[in-house]
């Protein structure tokens, strides 16, 4: 069984990079636009893992993880950011908000998979 991915980014371009390097690593992929297109998504999908950036209109990336985190305390799904921005106080943000792990964007299809892969498998910790 493949893993499901949702991957919530404001950029179109970005979402179709991510949709056509994750579905050729054979996932099943779900794409939203904003966090609030997320929340909906998440509720009808039931990702394995979810990728989302920060920087995002309406609900950004880290009210996103505190929505999730917070209407699915029983589910805590591993939330890979995966954003333009490396400020270690950000970073910290996303932790303490529930990120799971943090990749710089432009991101290299290989590295990306393997920590889809491996925050899958030990269950986001």
């Amino acid at each position: 069984m493949s893993l499901r991915i949702l991957a919530v980014d404001d950029s179109r371009t970005m979402r179709n990079l991510l949709d056509a390097a994750l579905t050729r690593a054979g996932f099943e992929v779900d794409l939203a636009e904003d966090g609030e297109d997320g929340l909906r998504h998440y509720e009808s999908f039931g990702p394995d893992v979810v990728i989302t950036d920060v920087n995002m209109p309406r609900l950004d990336g880290l009210g996103f993880i505190e929505a999730l985190r917070r209407l699915h305390v029983d589910r805590l799904v591993p939330i890979l950011v995966l954003t333009t921005e490396s400020a270690p106080e950000l970073k910290a943000r996303a932790r303490a908000a529930g990120a799971t792990g943090w990749i710089v964007k432009p991101f290299d299809e290989e590295k990306l998979v393997w920590a889809i892969e491996r925050v899958a498998i030990s269950g986001g910790s």
